[in-house]
């Protein structure tokens, strides 16, 4: 009986002490998510790539698809295909992607389904949040979503994580859910929060935190445009990853923003002309891709619309790494070469500038904004790093002190 009475009093306090927390759902960032493909094509681009599949693998985050000659593979199958008509791109013929574990947290915590090292995402938050307490799929859930398309071919991505919230909110005794994102996760839960009314923010959402985000895009979307991005790696070209990457929409939605780059500013400097913001269109059509123009048109609009959220923010980012600021053609060469990369101050992704954009909402809004600049951590870093830990488990306790009820002592 005594031992009865004992389990119950454990389960009373382990079910009050979830009670106060408060939810949490993980968006990630470009990249920051797994996705799966199914194959069934009549033409391949290399002997060695697959004809078909019997069923979905896993795409992105592979590591064995990411080394040579099977990359031509993996490009040919991730790539999309911007059709004019419609102002929306398609997966390849033959291919079908998506976006897995909707609602679970496995998924944008590892981008590699083997846990390798490397596909380490949301994996040191949720360790975090787990050791305050919370549990995984019920007061923390991933809300992943195809990050090579922009917000305009995410609609229902944010009716679902509307009803995402909805019904975290309802799970956990009607309290309501902190959003937590990443990077590219931080403009599309702007998106997302600009699409509610504000008294459905009052009810479901407690603060929004970001990791790095990129309120203003970044300088960087113009090198990805130019030569390419090698992701880190030794053995695959720049040029060759290029192909993929700029056939994304997203990587169109952060290119600089006219909110944060002034008119005048030169973005890529030649010795025939000088490329401002006003002139991305000329810059598309000299590096041979008019559908980045296109993609651009389509996608700007979600950039400038730039309304405080509306929510409490706290506001996290690095600075003092290295960040590209401008690309540099040498006398003799243009568009076709290979630029010398000037830097400035960011996170080594995203340029302070556009990390600092949550400070504009300061005198906008009557929810508080914190910042938090955290020196020399990099834009993947502040995922793992013990200072970004700190602040939300800090954050996560705070919450739990305000929602702890008063017990009456007997």
């Amino acid at each position: 009986m005594r031992v009865f009475l004992k389990l119950q009093v454990f389960f009373a306090l382990f079910t009050s002490s979830l009670s106060v927390l408060n939810p949490v759902v993980l968006v990630p960032g470009d990249g920051g998510c797994q996705l799966e493909a199914k194959i069934n094509k009549t033409n391949v681009v290399h002997y060695i790539c697959e004809k078909s599949t019997t069923d979905y693998f896993n795409i992105w985050l592979n590591l064995e698809l990411l080394v040579p000659l099977v990359i031509d593979c993996w490009i040919d199958n991730i790539k999309l295909i911007y059709d004019n008509q419609t102002r929306t791109t398609r997966n390849n013929d033959g291919v079908d992607i998506r976006v897995p574990g909707w609602g679970e947290t496995e998924t944008v915590e590892w981008l590699d389904p083997s846990h390798a090292s490397t596909g380490s995402y949301f994996t040191d938050v949720a360790a975090t949040l787990v050791k305050l307490g919370h549990v995984k799929n019920q007061t923390i859930k991933g809300a992943p979503y195809d990050f090579r398309k922009a917000p305009n071919e995410n609609k229902d991505y944010f009716v679902r994580l509307k009803s995402l919230i909805e019904q975290t909110y309802e799970e956990n005794n009607k309290t309501s859910v902190i959003l937590l994102a990443h990077s590219m996760g931080g403009p599309m839960s702007l998106v997302f929060l600009n699409l509610q009314s504000q008294s459905w923010k009052d009810k479901y959402i407690r603060s929004l935190i970001t990791l790095s985000a990129v309120w203003g895009g970044s300088l960087k979307a113009v090198k990805v445009y130019a030569i390419g991005d090698n992701l880190g790696s030794y053995v695959l070209r720049e040029s060759v990853l290029r192909a993929e990457q700029i056939s994304s929409p997203s990587l169109a939605w952060l290119m600089p923003s006219k909110l944060f780059w002034k008119p005048n500013e030169v973005l890529v400097q030649t010795d025939k002309k000088n490329y401002t913001i006003n002139d991305l269109q000329e810059f598309f059509m000299g590096i041979g891709f008019p559908e980045g123009w296109e993609m651009r048109k389509d996608t700007e609009p979600y950039q400038l619309n730039f309304k405080p959220p509306g929510v409490e923010v706290h506001c996290l980012y690095g600075t003092g790494v290295q960040t590209v600021e401008r690309l540099f053609y040498k006398p003799g060469t243009f568009l076709d070469g290979y630029p010398t990369l000037i830097y400035g101050d960011g996170d080594g992704t995203v340029n302070r500038r556009s990390l600092e954009g949550c400070l504009h909402w300061r005198t906008l809004q009557k929810q508080k904004v914190f910042v938090k600049e955290l020196p020399k951590i990099d834009h993947l870093q502040i995922l793992h790093d013990k200072s970004t830990q700190n602040y939300i488990t800090s954050l996560i306790k705070k919450y739990a002190r305000l929602r702890q009820p008063m017990r009456k002592i007997s």
